[in-house]
């Protein structure tokens, strides 16, 4: 995405021109990174239509990345593992033993593996976009994709929760059913419903896109700000501006591996919701 250099007001320069500095007749505050940090200009075609841009271009390549890194991997397995084969059984590995068996079981998560192998490498590989040079944003920022992955997952706890338990099952699983409860029985139940079936998929989508769009936007404000103070008295507040960009890079290269980590761990603990029994 290629920022303004000039604003409304073509007497003002903004802070995205290289050109502009601090003390030098143009306003940091007028363009510091907001939502327009997230919208990007079509490849090609126009956005009252269908079209394909920096987003769009970077889903495609992780997946395409992700596809043929365990293709090379697992494409010819040896018996005594190089290295390409050996990382990549270790991250599989990881998320089926450290995820799956220990949230679902070995015996009913075996299934569901393939499943949320691939859900966690693309989910990383989408964060990790944000910290690599030229891509530069994390495409989970943008709602749309976190909200299609939880969906994938809903269906799939909905569904799940209907063939194992029928309709009356289903529904008891839905609102918590406990006739212990007494009079308090119908507002736990409806509480209840709403939880799982509402707030539940909106939370799921929602804590990934909004990590991603935070750590996005304090990594553009303390690199633009880096540029922008680099003059004179301002080196000073530039040099801890960039040091800050260093310690939010290496933070958020942390908490893009988390988020990817929490997003399988819901969707294997949504899962085994649907297969435990209710009583």
């Amino acid at each position: 995405m290629k920022e303004p250099a000039v604003s409304a007001d073509p007497t003002q320069t903004l802070a995205f021109d290289s050109s502009c500095h601090l003390f030098s007749g143009c306003g940091f505050e007028t363009v510091a990174p907001g939502l327009h940090s997230f919208l990007f200009e079509p490849i090609w075609g126009n956005t009252h239509g269908f079209y394909f841009n920096k987003p769009m271009l970077l889903a495609l390549l992780g997946s395409i990345i992700i596809v043929g890194f365990f293709w090379a991997a697992f494409g010819k397995p040896k018996v005594v593992p190089g290295k390409l084969q050996m990382v990549a059984e270790a991250g599989y590995d990881f998320v089926r033993r450290g995820v799956v068996y220990e949230t679902i079981g070995k015996k009913e998560g075996e299934k569901y593996v393939p499943l949320v192998v691939s859900l966690f490498f693309f989910v990383w590989m989408m964060n990790l976009w944000s910290v690599i040079p030229v891509a530069q944003f994390p495409v989970t920022a943008i709602i749309a994709y976190p909200i299609v992955l939880a969906a994938i997952v809903y269906i799939l706890w909905v569904s799940l929760t209907f063939k194992r338990h029928g309709f009356v099952g289903a529904f008891k699983n839905f609102t918590g059913y406990d006739k212990s409860l007494g009079p308090v029985l119908p507002l736990a139940m409806t509480i209840e419903l709403f939880s799982n079936l509402l707030v539940r998929p909106f939370t799921h989508a929602v804590r990934l896109f909004a990590n991603m769009f935070a750590g996005h936007t304090l990594l553009v404000l303390f690199t633009v700000a880096s540029w922008y103070m680099l003059n004179g008295i301002g080196i000073a507040y530039s040099g801890v501006s960039f040091a800050m960009t260093i310690v939010m890079t290496a933070f958020e290269l942390f908490i893009q591996a988390v988020q990817a980590y929490v997003f399988v761990l819901l969707t294997c603990s949504y899962i085994q919701g649907a297969l435990a029994e209710h009583h």
